[in-house]
């Protein structure tokens, strides 16, 4: 089958070999394109391995883009993304359940530059306050979903990536008055 094939009239977006982000799963690659059947029709599927999981799924090509599955970014949107986490930001509201749901409603969405921002607005907050247990887990899960993509994008070790990362972050960490709090009183 063509790596690029139209299969069940459905056309594939991504190709065999192509590396994919699954958002709130991480980069994938596309392993390869098939169809199944399933009643009395031939669904086109991509079969996709996600490393940071290890991990092989299936996922109807037809399903792809409605659960925000997309193509690695450029290295120029990957700079972008970089360029974001080291600068200033928006406050941020101190009730941890509505930040939560702020963050992770942009994880979902799955832009880079979404994920850059919230692991610079919840690495900020880790350092004035300890983040609650779900966002020390949304925080983790968006770095690593940043490091993968970057890494992809400018084919670099995700080692050179990380240290990139905390180069960005932490210089800000050192100015601790672009960091503002919002009172519930003020809300």
């Amino acid at each position: 089958m063509d790596s690029q094939a139209e299969t069940s009239g459905i056309a594939a977006e991504f190709c065999i070999g192509q590396k994919i982000v699954y958002p709130s799963q991480g980069v994938g690659i596309i392993q390869n394109i098939v169809e199944k059947q399933f009643k009395l029709e031939k669904i086109p599927y991509y079969v996709i391995y996600l490393e940071v999981t290890d991990m092989t799924i299936m996922m109807p090509i037809s399903k792809a883009l409605e659960l925000g599955i997309r193509a690695i970014v450029s290295p120029e949107y990957a700079e972008q993304a970089l360029q974001l986490i080291g600068e200033a930001f928006d406050p941020i509201p101190s009730d941890w359940k509505l930040r939560y749901q702020m963050n992770y409603d942009l994880l979902k969405k799955g832009s880079i530059l979404d994920i850059a921002m919230i692991v610079r607005s919840l690495f900020h907050r880790s350092q004035v306050k300890d983040l609650p247990i779900q966002e020390r887990k949304l925080y983790d899960s968006a770095f690593k979903l940043l490091e993968d993509e970057v890494a992809s994008s400018l084919q670099k070790p995700k080692e050179e990536i990380n240290a990139l990362i905390w180069s960005r972050l932490t210089p800000q960490a050192d100015q601790p008055d672009q960091v503002v709090q919002i009172d519930e009183q003020q809300e």
